[in-house]
């Protein structure tokens, strides 16, 4: 540490700061530039101006973050030079981008999950990329200097910006095309930014669902339907869209499964989710099927091993947790467990429409492998690891596969479960609330935005099983359906009259009255 004995000005220190946030944590912002420029004297121009720029504007934070705050600012600096280390990291790793989307992931996901993505490499980068920045900063000596330097620096830094900007008016048109991919490479000001526009979304949105117009169950028929919101399951991988191994091998010999093109709406769980369970796509929240199908009288019951679902408001939530206290000696770490009683669960209660809905994560990575029991890993050998799988693409994707076996396993043993309650009409509806990235083009898992995202994070698996006599299904539906298909399709299946319905997104034929 000699070499933090000797104190230096502010403006050498916001210097190297500057200097370091370039080159440490945005190479892969730069790449993209030069990926999506053409060659010649203009991409060297493009390149030189946005350097300047990040130069200025980092020395400029750095150097008011510290002159304003002085210890708390080293400590913000310190933070966000781990920060941006662990930002860099994933962007290598895994290319995502650090966006909204991506923000809001973060905020919803649970330790279990984050901690699967922790590796020794990991570890090493936050340690040279993040740990001994954070260090410096927090170390160094350094002459503030009085506050008109302050203002002559800083002026000049925006000064250097404002020129930049002037000069480069030519490229609004390529950086508004690539505005998305820009702002999520640029760091630390993408998570920043972005970290600010998630809380401002959150602080709009309302504090409570708007209700749907009051329903009314139509007739005392006893029906009992299943909702299986499935994680990260791709069409691609199954067995019933064509895929060449045979990873539903049990749903391939089921009696009356219906196998449907569609879509997800989003490329992450919590606004996967939303669409599943919404009546129509909107922005605002509007009252989700479990819970106005509750309000409505119908006995709801909400399984999940699961997490980032919207608000549910009913009176039985069970995790996977709570399930294996309920249940001691079953492993609720798979998914399983939330079939466990279902069928005492259901002919045990006192109402006559019943819907259970089940979410699951037995695709989620970045451990496909430790998402199914031993028994399920038919193909090896397997990657343990998203990371370990990118060395090793046809390892991933076996432990990929095995997960899609389980599923089947689970689907399966589900409608057989359903098929046994003789005196109940019943359903299953399996529709996943995202694809997933199992490296083709060097991504992985899931997350990018929409117009971004390759069809693998948005082509998912809709399959639907009733028992004989409870509905017949359309002849004619649109080629690809959408998720908020099962909103209305469930509303039919409970008998439940309501305005909220559109038959328009009804993938059965007998409809309640108010479709009629």
């Amino acid at each position: 540490m000699m070499v933090l004995s000797k104190s230096i000005s502010l403006f050498v220190f916001s210097c190297v700061v500057s200097i370091a946030t370039l080159l440490l944590y945005n190479i892969p912002f730069f790449s993209y530039v030069v990926d999506n420029t053409r060659e010649g004297a203009g991409q060297v121009f493009v390149v030189a101006s946005l350097i300047v720029m990040m130069l200025a504007l980092n020395f400029m934070m750095a150097y008011l973050t510290m002159f304003l705050l002085r210890r708390v600012g080293r400590v913000v600096l310190a933070v966000l030079a781990l920060i941006n280390a662990v930002a860099v990291y994933f962007i290598i790793t895994y290319s995502v981008m650090i966006d909204a989307t991506t923000i809001e992931n973060v905020f919803n996901t649970r330790y279990s999950e984050a901690s699967g993505f922790f590796s020794l490499w990991l570890w090493l980068f936050v340690l040279v990329c993040g740990v001994l920045p954070a260090l410096y900063c927090l170390l160094q000596p350094v002459d503030y200097g009085k506050a008109k330097k302050m203002g002559a620096y800083c002026g000049g830094s925006l000064a250097i910006v404002l020129v930049t900007v002037l000069v480069n008016v030519s490229q609004t048109l390529w950086i508004s095309q690539h505005d998305t991919e820009l702002g999520g490479l640029l760091q630390p000001w993408s998570y920043i930014v972005n970290t600010g526009r998630v809380i401002s979304f959150s602080h709009d949105e309302q504090a409570e669902e708007i209700k749907l117009p009051d329903g009314r169950i139509t007739d005392d028929e006893k029906a009992v339907v299943v909702l299986v919101i499935g994680e990260s399951a791709r069409k691609a991988n199954f067995q019933l869209y064509g895929y060449g191994r045979k990873t539903n091998p049990q749903l391939a010999r089921q009696e009356g499964l219906k196998v449907y093109q569609a879509t997800s709406c989003a490329t992450y769980t919590t606004a996967g989710a939303k669409a599943i369970l919404e009546p129509k796509e909107s922005d605002d929240l509007y009252e989700l099927l479990p819970n106005y199908a509750f309000r409505t009288g119908v006995d709801v019951s909400w399984r999940t091993s699961n997490w980032g679902e919207p608000p549910i408001h009913i009176d039985e939530y069970l995790t996977n947790e709570a399930l294996g206290e309920k249940y001691p000696g079953e492993n609720q770490y798979f998914d399983e467990i939330l079939l466990k009683g279902l069928r005492e669960r259901i002919e045990a209660s006192r109402k006559r429409k019943v819907l259970i809905v089940l979410h699951t994560s037995t695709s989620h990575g970045p451990k496909y492998a430790d998402k199914y029991p031993k028994a399920f890993e038919v193909y090896k050998p397997v990657a343990r690891s998203v990371e370990e799988g990118e060395k090793h693409l046809d390892q991933l994707v076996n432990a990929y596969d095995n997960t899609i076996r389980y599923t089947d396993f689970l689907l399966d043993s589900l409608i057989n479960t359903l098929r046994s309650l003789k005196a109940w009409k019943s359903a299953m509806l399996f529709i996943s609330d995202h694809g997933e990235s199992l490296g083709e083009n060097k991504v992985f898992m899931h997350g990018l935005p929409m117009r971004l995202a390759p069809k693998l994070q948005y082509e998912i698996p809709f399959l639907v099983w009733t028992s004989k006599g409870f509905r017949e299904y359309k002849s004619q539906l649109p080629p690809v359906l959408e998720q908020h298909y099962i909103f209305h399709s469930v509303l039919n299946l409970l008998s439940i009259e309501s305005p909220a319905y559109n038959p328009n997104y009804d993938i059965f034929t007998i409809q309640s009255p108010a479709g009629q």
